[in-house]
């Protein structure tokens, strides 16, 4: 697994309601929580885990356009992340349990190239508003740069039984493409595997010849 590198992180009490409103925080959650890392969906995916932990919502997510490695500066990264919730406690109970799950989720590589194939065996808030699921429902996480991205995923729903609740169609912000599939969570478990065999397949023979 390519470890996560935490950037920045910092805490916020009593944030001003026109920023809370501004950012898409609740009226009643004035207590914000930033992170920046340099991996995005490992970020998500780690923001999902905070909203199961701890009365916070993930209020604003965005990825940085052309990835970690073109990061504008040294704190920016590849994506930044807004947790708010309706104490500092709350908030900070939040944010360490999504530092906690960064210790476990990272891409791996297919020779030079990065993918990400993660089941999330029970969505929190965040993914599955982003999956247009019930929370606690299993999802495949699935991310791999344009071309693998779209050969995988196609082999991870033909290997199990799952449906595309999301495209990430390429080039994403960081130049990747990917999807979210649910299932149960074997068959979330069958579509990582297929999902990586494929990029592999790619990474090793790109022009299929």
């Amino acid at each position: 697994m390519i470890p996560v590198k935490v950037l920045s992180v910092r805490y916020l009490a009593n944030v001003h309601p026109s920023l809370c409103k501004a950012l898409g925080a609740p009226e009643n959650c004035p207590s914000l929580g930033l992170i920046t890392t340099d991996s995005d969906d490992a970020t998500y995916i780690a923001l999902d885990e905070a909203t199961k932990a701890a009365a916070v919502q993930v209020c604003y997510s965005r990825s940085f356009y052309a990835g970690a490695a073109n990061a504008s500066t040294p704190n920016a990264g590849e994506v930044i992340g807004v947790l708010a919730g309706p104490t500092p406690g709350a908030v900070r109970s939040g944010m360490e349990a999504a530092l906690s799950a960064l210790e476990r989720v990272g891409f791996d590589a297919a020779g030079e190239v990065p993918f990400l194939a993660h089941t999330v065996s029970r969505t929190g808030a965040f993914l599955s508003k982003e999956a247009n699921v019930p929370e606690g429902t299993a999802i495949a996480y699935l991310i791999a740069p344009p071309l693998e991205s779209m050969y995988a995923l196609d082999a991870a729903m033909k290997a199990a039984d799952v449906k595309l609740q999301k495209l990430y169609a390429p080039p994403s912000e960081t130049n990747f493409g990917g999807g979210l599939l649910s299932g149960s969570q074997s068959a979330c478990e069958a579509a990582c595997a297929a999902f990586a065999q494929a990029v592999s397949e790619v990474a090793a023979n790109p022009k299929g010849v």
